[in-house]
């Protein structure tokens, strides 16, 4: 049952990714946008006041803003099609459904208990007009019910036979219908448990936002978590609800830090009151903490781990070594170097996640007000340089504290506990097929390994790991999968294997998927 339930978090948790996946990068073009239609931008750059230029960039950025707009749909349908084994369409369709029946039937009970507030002042007592339906404001966790919900029914009922009079409403329409009248209930209780909700979330708040120290807390539990897949619903608690803040800005309230960023971030500017208020607070949970991972520690572990590799090993350690760290840096993916340590030396790991903490307590301290999201060198650019009153040299300086700590400190307990880091293994993995994107050779070889078809049950994947279920776990041949190129592999459960890939994950699942079809 512990199991079970495990299990069930880290679905839930790589199900999360799927809405935040299209947010990163529409949010960086939103931000490009943004900068180069405020008024401070334009004074910086004479070449940027141009009228039909100033079209297209608003244009742009007004056509960006309608993922924003609609975030507890995105959830609603990427919880679904996450959470849902079977008729993963219906799924998804039928998250819409209950997502529009929760916001209707909240409106109703509003209306009943006479408790509708004014449009004017509906955003102080946690009202919103939300599809132009004004119900209570449950933002993204609306989002995230309606998809439990349509996932649990579509697995449950798709297959469901009613009488032959009705047998024109089975199986998967029954689905869409149940969903309907199951969300009803759900409507009206769930004001009562939203008060219960927001209020041990507010009672939660003062740790997570804590100055100066919130940040490191955050940052550790979030590094902790990386190991359980539950490092996605740690972030977006606090990033979407209010244990990440409320926030009155221009007379409206924004709950969690990344609504907050929105609108400071695209809509207000630098210029205005709120930046100088709210930025340096919410900053450093999103790319400001981040980029102190991607941009500095995961090059000072490279670099230590490239420099206490064995001679004879180091120019097949530096590829592997460079492609983790590009991984990072380019992508902000750090998984791929994370797991190259974090079951060989779990000791080295745990200082990995105190280090973390510590290192990022002076993001609280010192003035830094980067956005957004992701930590990649590319958000540094945008969010950083581009903006006014970023204090992106604060970042730099205590990034570079960050890559002298990381790298002697990884470089001595490496060499002093003997670790076993790319580069110090008696045998190397081979990562030629990956170089040369040679997925379907790398497939077959993991279905090899993994003892033939007939021993695969289940092949799923995050960001950066395939998650495979197996009949006879004593099947795995550790040594063949080192020849596809995996930078590590662990059985988190029985019958369960983790094979991390980085960036090749999804075009290896793809493969994985053709070969056994056949």
């Amino acid at each position: 049952m512990k199991s079970n339930f495990k299990t069930a978090i880290q679905t839930f948790g790589r199900s999360l990714l799927l809405p935040i996946g299209i947010m990163a990068p529409v949010g960086m073009i939103m931000g490009l946008m943004g900068a180069f239609t405020q008024g401070y931008m334009i004074e910086t750059f004479p070449i940027l006041d141009n009228e039909t230029l100033q079209t297209i960039l608003r244009s742009a950025q007004q056509i960006s803003s309608v993922i924003f707009s609609n975030i507890p749909i995105l959830f609603a349908m990427g919880v679904a099609y996450g959470m849902s084994k079977h008729e993963k369409g219906i799924a998804v369709f039928s998250s819409i459904i209950s997502y529009l029946t929760l916001l209707m039937v909240m409106n109703v009970y509003l209306t009943v208990t006479g408790t509708m507030a004014e449009p004017d002042v509906m955003a102080e007592v946690g009202q919103a007009t939300v599809l132009g339906i004004q119900t209570i404001r449950i933002d993204v966790a609306g989002g995230i019910i309606a998809g439990l919900l349509a996932a649990y029914v579509t697995d449950r009922f798709y297959r469901l036979r009613l009488p032959l009079a009705f047998a024109f409403f089975s199986g998967k329409k029954s689905v869409l219908i149940l969903t309907f009248l199951y969300t009803i209930p759900i409507g009206l209780v769930l004001p009562f448990i939203w008060g219960l909700f927001t209020s041990a979330l507010i009672f939660i708040s003062p740790i997570l936002m804590n100055e100066p120290f919130g940040p490191g807390i955050y940052w550790l539990l979030n590094r902790a978590l990386i190991p359980l897949g539950l490092h996605h619903v740690l972030a977006s608690v606090v990033r979407f609800t209010e244990a990440g803040g409320i926030y009155v800005i221009e007379g409206v309230q924004q709950v969690g830090i990344l609504n907050a960023m929105n609108q400071v971030l695209f809509d207000l500017g630098p210029s205005h009151e709120s930046w100088n208020r709210i930025m340096p607070t919410i900053s450093p949970y999103l790319a400001g903490g981040q980029m102190l991972t991607t941009l500095f520690r995961v090059p000072a572990i490279g670099l230590a781990m490239y420099h206490t590799a064995f001679a004879k090993n180091k120019t097949i350690a530096k590829g592997v070594i460079l492609t983790i760290v590009l991984t990072a840096f380019l992508g902000n993916i750090t998984e791929p170097l994370e797991f190259s340590f974090m079951f060989i030396s779990p000791l080295l790991y745990l200082l990995y996640i105190i280090l973390v903490g510590i290192t990022t307590i002076p993001l609280g301290i010192w003035d830094i007000s980067i956005g957004y999201i992701r930590g990649t060198i590319f958000d540094f650019g945008i969010f950083g340089l581009l903006y006014e009153n970023t204090g992106w040299f604060n970042l730099i300086i205590i990034g570079i504290l960050n890559f002298i700590v990381f790298y002697f400190v990884f470089k001595y307990v490496i060499k002093r506990f003997n670790i076993t880091t790319p580069g110090r293994e008696e045998e190397n993995r081979d990562v030629t097929l990956l170089n040369e994107k040679k997925y379907d050779r790398i497939a077959e070889l993991v279905i090899e390994s993994l003892g033939g078809r007939a021993n695969i049950v289940n092949v799923d994947n995050c960001v950066s790991r395939l998650r495979i279920d197996l009949k006879d776990q004593d099947k795995f041949n550790d040594k063949l999968i080192k020849e596809s190129g995996s930078s590590g592999f662990f059985f988190p459960k029985k019958k369960h294997i983790h094979i991390v890939f980085g960036p090749h994950v999804e075009f290896v699942r793809n493969e994985i998927d053709d070969l056994l079809k056949k």
